[in-house]
């Protein structure tokens, strides 16, 4: 099990988020998701400016195993893509709480997150 970077919240669903200084919000996959979706071949993103709502699909990724889909934490306006991603979408696999991000979005509402440490008791549960 890895360390839960502490300045992140999370999903349910296992996404990330980080709140920017700018206000924005960086999205990405936990690292319990990419491991359990394996090596990433493939990553859909979506387009800047365009709206996501709250738990609403707003990126694929696909592994050699499955595909599954990326929620909005938050509803808003996606700002950035990580462009980076359409080359090298082991990205994720290697750094998700780093260069494997996917998305930064700028909110027009509150989430309904998690701190590290709930986070960590779900993934306690799931192993229960």
């Amino acid at each position: 099990m890895s360390e839960l970077p502490g300045d992140l919240q999370y999903t349910k669903e296992h996404e990330w988020l980080r709140k920017e200084e700018d206000g924005s919000v960086t999205i990405g996959i936990t690292d319990h998701a990419q491991s359990a979706l394996g090596d990433l071949v493939y990553v859909e993103l979506p387009e800047v400016g365009q709206e996501v709502d709250e738990g609403g699909e707003m990126a694929v990724v696909e592994s050699v195993k499955a595909a599954s889909d990326v929620y909005a934490p938050v509803a808003g306006t996606i700002v950035e893509v990580n462009e980076v991603l359409a080359d090298d979408p082991e990205r994720i696999n290697t750094d998700p709480y780093g260069d494997g991000w996917i998305v930064r979005l700028e909110p027009s509402g509150d989430s309904d997150t998690m701190s590290p440490d709930e986070y960590q008791a779900l993934l306690d549960e799931l192993e229960d």
